[in-house]
């Protein structure tokens, strides 16, 4: 939360194993699960990121909630990196213009953008985002883990699509507390792959302080919970069913959250628009899909043990396809933009 999940990469998530790209996880996990193994053919570590999704009691890269003890970082700028490209094709271009007119609109607009990045990882959205957006803009990017802050603030966008000047600062930050205060002067809050490892208080708390601030929301490639492979395999749906009940351990969300986040934006009165946002994976995302696949795999059997030799068979299956080239690999998502009432409007 990934706030900051991808030297330059992307972001926390988004499709990936544990949320919309793959949240929790440790290098050298098995396949199968924690510490499993899938056999030969489908032996291999599996990048921090792309692996099963946190365990429970866990959480994302960023702190969450008072208390929590420090973590050792839970997303490699390799996945991240992996994941940038299929991010940057996969969100919601037609989100932008309501976003665009919006932004033209605001009070002290002249003074530039303010962005409020969360979940920032290595600063993908900023990258994908700033190029799009006219006028001087300052980015605030928030993650908990200073070594992907490093990188975000290295790789960051410099200036903005008319030539205007971006430029950016990194904090270490905690969802748990992002109150209206903190977004005093927020042109924008920016997200992504975030609202799935969220629980419904957490987003009731996101959509208060976007509301308090009288802030714009864009929350991209939250995960969907549908997935589909070409060709089908008789064992899609099972491992997808499992994959999701995995998701919503411990009292996040997953596929439910952008469900509840619409609600809590728009119970703030807010006009919440959302769009499709799929990675579609083919052969020259190979290297990625083999990723997503082992922590999509592996979380499925974290949830079901029972799985275990079929989805050992499946897997060894799957990735022999993926490096044939001949799998295709769609992960819905759906992004989100939330436009808070205008100050001053009646309630």
């Amino acid at each position: 939360m990934e706030v900051g999940a991808e030297a330059p990469g992307g972001e926390t998530g988004a499709g990936g194993p544990s949320g919309a790209g793959g949240r929790g996880g440790t290098p050298g996990t098995g396949p199968t699960g924690a510490g499993g193994s899938a056999g030969d053919g489908a032996a291999g570590p599996v990048v921090a990121g792309a692996g099963p999704v946190v365990r429970p009691g866990e959480r994302s890269t960023v702190r969450l909630r008072d208390g929590d003890q420090e973590e050792p970082p839970r997303y490699a700028p390799e996945w991240l990196q992996l994941r940038e490209g299929a991010d940057a094709v996969a969100r919601a271009q037609e989100l932008l213009d309501p976003l665009r007119i919006r932004l033209a609109n605001l009070p002290g607009r002249s003074g530039g953008l303010v962005v409020h990045d969360l979940g920032c990882g290595t600063g993908s959205m900023g990258r994908w985002l700033a190029p799009r957006l006219d006028g001087a803009q300052h980015w605030i990017l928030h993650d908990r883990d200073p070594y992907l802050l490093h990188f975000a603030a290295v790789a960051s966008p410099r200036s903005a699509a008319d030539g205007s000047r971006v430029t950016v600062e990194t904090r270490r930050g905690d969802v748990a507390r992002l109150t209206p205060e903190a977004l005093t002067g927020a042109s924008l809050v920016t997200a992504s792959a975030l609202l799935d490892v969220l629980t419904r208080e957490e987003i009731d708390a996101l959509a208060d302080a976007c509301a308090g601030a009288g802030c714009p929301a864009l929350l991209t490639l939250s995960v969907a919970g549908r997935v589909e492979l070409a060709p089908e395999d008789p064992l899609d749906a099972e491992i997808a069913e499992a994959f999701n009940a995995h998701q919503r351990r411990g009292g996040l969300l997953g596929p439910d959250a952008v469900t509840v986040a619409c609600e809590a934006f728009a119970e703030r009165g807010a006009t919440v628009r959302v769009h499709a946002s799929p990675w579609r994976l083919g052969a020259e995302e190979a290297a990625l899909t083999e990723q997503w696949l082992r922590g999509w795999v592996g979380a499925a059997v974290e949830q079901r043990p029972d799985l275990g030799d079929r989805a050992e068979t499946y897997l060894s299956t799957r990735l022999a396809a993926c490096a044939a080239g001949a799998l295709r690999v769609t992960v819905h998502h759906t992004d989100l933009l939330a436009l808070p009432r205008p100050r001053g409007a009646a309630a």
